[in-house]
């Protein structure tokens, strides 16, 4: 059985949507309530899983967990995606950035999708679905994305936040200082919507997991905050925290140094995706004989371990959801989707040096898929 997003249940993909609805006072996807000022907060990182065993140190968050808490991240669940998929409200096969690296087919060069930007990737081309900022904004909203000062000019923001203006927040609790300023000081009768991301998270599980310390420190900051921020919400102000994908811990033991098998790199000129998802693409003019004996390699070796499949197979599984022609490309010849508990790198291409980090995502696991949906103020359950 292949894994597949459950249609009728709720996807990240419908959050901005619902939330635009919302403020037109009109039936959506989560059942949002009417609202003029709409918050949604986006904590990379944040899986549901670990959001739950972790519940002593963030019980203003969990106690706003109800049975409509549980949100569907897609596929790959990695941040490049996952936030585009949020902000556009469509599939990473039509706005394009289908995982963490990818084939830029034009440059044949593999290039990172949150900070590669430059000639070769250009955001208003690369991610040319206009976002639902940009549809908003002319519809008369206000839309703002508060984030940290260093993300304000970076290509990524450009692809993904365009049509919302970028306000600057070192800390979290600037960040919300920041949304609670922006709220106060907008004039009567204007709707808006704002956008925080909270990028903490997600670097202390990268680098030192999410079961330690730090990512406790950094989640116990995020509720406290939250605390502060949802009781201070007003009249007709609603407020939604979800989060781009879960994580799961891989110790170095669980890496699978798969260039150590030569059968399963023979005929391969890019590795693309993410540790737990591997995009391979095949040199261009290797037969379909010698694509075929590679597939059934990494069948044979990791098929236990890992879902193995074409391009061609993904897609009529409905991983990338609906893909473009043009979009087509950027995606691997191969999928390499994790089962179990390991991360997968080419030693060749990745030295033991930059094999550090024990956080990790991108595949199919419950713990990366399931994301919270909290609801806070005019939203709340």
């Amino acid at each position: 059985m292949l894994p597949a997003l459950d249609s009728a249940a709720a996807h990240l993909t419908d959050v901005l949507p619902s939330c635009l609805a919302a403020l037109d006072g009109l039936p959506n996807t989560l059942g949002l309530p009417a609202a003029n000022h709409v918050v949604v907060v986006l904590v990379d990182g944040l899986g549901l899983s670990s959001l739950r065993a972790r519940a002593g140190h963030a019980r203003h968050l969990t106690a706003h967990l109800t049975k409509k808490s549980r949100l569907a991240s897609g596929f790959p669940t990695t941040t490049a995606a996952a936030l585009a998929s949020l902000t556009t409200g469509v599939s990473p096969g039509i706005h394009g950035l289908v995982g963490y690296t990818a084939l830029v087919p034009e440059t044949d060069t593999v290039v990172n999708q949150l900070t590669g930007w430059g000639p070769s990737m250009q955001p208003q081309t690369w991610q040319a679905v206009p976002t639902l900022f940009e549809r908003a904004s002319a519809a008369g909203i206000g839309c703002t994305a508060i984030g940290a000062p260093k993300y304000v000019t970076s290509g990524f923001t450009q692809a993904v936040l365009r049509g919302a203006t970028y306000l600057g927040g070192k800390t979290i609790a600037d960040r919300f200082a920041a949304a609670r300023a922006l709220l106060d000081r907008t004039p009567a009768g204007q709707r808006t919507l704002t956008y925080l991301y909270i990028p903490e998270l997600d670097m202390a599980s990268h680098a030192h997991g999410w079961q330690s310390d730090q990512f406790t420190a950094a989640l116990e900051t995020v509720d406290a905050e939250m605390a502060a921020f949802s009781a201070a919400l007003g009249s007709g102000e609603g407020m939604l925290l979800t989060a781009d994908h879960g994580m799961i811990d891989v110790p170095q033991t669980s890496h699978v140094l798969f260039d150590s098998v030569p059968e399963l790199v023979a005929g391969i000129r890019h590795v693309a995706g993410d540790p737990r998802c591997l995009q391979l693409h095949f040199e261009p003019e290797l037969p379909a004989a010698e694509r075929a004996a590679v597939v059934e390699a990494w069948r044979a070796v990791e098929g236990e371990r890992a879902w193995v499949l074409t391009r061609d197979e993904a897609i009529e599984a409905g991983w990338f959801g609906e893909v473009l022609p043009s979009i087509r490309p950027r995606i691997g010849d191969l999928i390499v989707a994790a089962r179990k508990n390991i991360a997968y790198y080419d030693s060749r291409r990745t030295p033991a040096s930059k094999r550090t980090m024990i956080g990790q995502h991108g595949s199919w696991s419950d713990d990366e898929l399931f994301v919270p949906l909290l609801r806070f103020g005019a939203f709340g359950a």
